[in-house]
Order: structure tokens, then sequence, then C-alpha cells
């Protein structure tokens, strides 16, 4: 059953129940009940800290690009990634940042991709030829950081435009995530700058979740994800809702 709760993170309250997330700890377990979110604005649709950097609420304990990996949400999508196994992080909602948890996530790759291979869906032509480059690359290399792998799929300084739409192509259709960060190194194998985001397939990181998507019909995949928002936000704009289910 969809949780029947309203969560307020400060300037978004609604009826129903309220829990004040004040700290990592505190959303990550709202996260696991609520089963998604936005990372920071909710457009329309579902967020558990309903709020950006340059709009935090007086008094808020949660202060964005601080550093505090306790209070600070920027920090949280990094602590989800290296500290569990069951919270996916990346550009999964509306092209922006958002938190899927293991539960709900066979039910949003069902809806997407209907749980299909991805050369089916490249040869049906609804995924792009940069898309195919870095899927192709991250599987016959294993996960990687970005640098590495635009390197590796043949992208340019001059093709950063085209590799960003890709990336941004296959997380949103939940066929990479992201899996953490890595320091980068310069070739004698010193550290230097910082870190890089580290990508890599779904079935890598979430093997069971594709599985179960693979026997879930897609509308009814996604009609279970429309009632499950309705339930957290019961105002929610609902061809927003659609767009934020199907990708």
């Amino acid at each position: 059953m969809p949780l029947r709760m309203t969560f307020l993170c400060y300037n978004n309250k609604k009826s129903g129940g309220v829990i004040m997330i004040r700290n990592y700890e505190e959303f990550v377990q709202a996260l696991l009940k609520a089963g998604f979110s936005m990372s920071g604005k909710s457009d329309g649709v579902f967020s558990l800290i309903d709020f950006n950097w340059d709009e935090e609420p007086a008094g808020s304990p949660i202060h964005w690009h601080t550093g505090n990996p306790d209070t600070d949400p920027w920090e949280w999508r990094m602590r989800v990634l290296n500290e569990r196994d069951d919270i996916l992080y990346g550009k999964v909602f509306f092209k922006k940042a958002g938190y899927m948890t293991r539960e709900t996530l066979p039910l949003f790759i069902a809806a997407r991709n209907a749980a299909r291979p991805f050369h089916q869906q490249y040869e049906d032509g609804l995924l792009s030829f940069e898309a195919k480059r870095i899927y192709k690359t991250l599987s016959e290399n294993g996960s990687l950081p970005l640098e590495e792998i635009k390197a590796k799929a043949g992208f340019t300084r001059d093709s950063k435009s085209a590799f960003d739409r890709g990336l941004t192509e296959l997380q949103m259709r939940l066929y990479i995530t992201m899996c953490g960060r890595q320091q980068r190194r310069s070739q004698k194998g010193d550290e230097y700058g910082w870190f890089s985001t580290v990508l890599c397939l779904m079935e890598e990181r979430f093997a069971d979740c594709v599985k179960k998507a693979a026997t879930i019909e897609r509308a009814a995949a996604a009609d279970e994800l429309a009632k499950r928002v309705l339930a957290l936000n019961p105002e929610a704009d609902m061809k927003k809702v659609k767009k934020y289910i199907s990708g």
C-alpha cells in the first residue's frame, strides 16, 4: 500500500502527517518510506526537501553547499551512493537530480523502458547514437569515472554537449546510474582536483531491480507509481506526474 503521509520540508506544508527533516538520517528514513524524491524543488510533483539553496527557509537546519555531511543535501547524494545499496541517485526526474529506492526502482524501470534490452530500444530508434556509445563503453569496461567514459567513447572537448545529453538520456531511461565518485589522478598516479562522478550500468548496481522489472506490466507500473505520488502529494499536477513517471 502507498504511504498515506505528506512530508513537510519547511515550506511545503500540506494536509496529513508531517515529518520534519533535520539531518541526513531523517532524510534517508523518510526517503525509504516515500520511495522517491526530487533532490531539490518538487517541480509540482514531490520532494522531501522542497527548496533550493537560494530559498532556504528561516530557521531551517538544512543548508545547501556547506560541506556538512549531516545537514547539507548536496553531500547526501554521495553519502547514499557510498554508504547504502538500496537508494539510487542521478538525473532521473525532468532531467534533474532525484532519488529512487530499491522498492520503487523496478516500477520506474518497467514504466520507462518496459525492461527491454538496450539494443532493442536503440534499434527501434528510441535512443540516440551518443547514448549507444556511452552504454557500449560501460558494457565493455564496467564502472568508470566521467572523464574515462568520455575518452573511451571517443567524445572530444567540442562534443561535450552531446556527451552530456547522452549521459542524461541513459540515466532518465534507467539504463545507467551513478555509483559513487573517484579522486582524479594524473598520469603519474598523483591525486589532483575535484572528485569525478563514477557511473555504471543499472544491472551492475541494481541487478535484482532490473530482473524484477521484467515481470511487471508497463501500464500497471505507471498506475502504481501515480497512486504513490498522489498519496504523498494530493495536489500534484497530473500532467507533470505522468512525465515524472515516464521520464
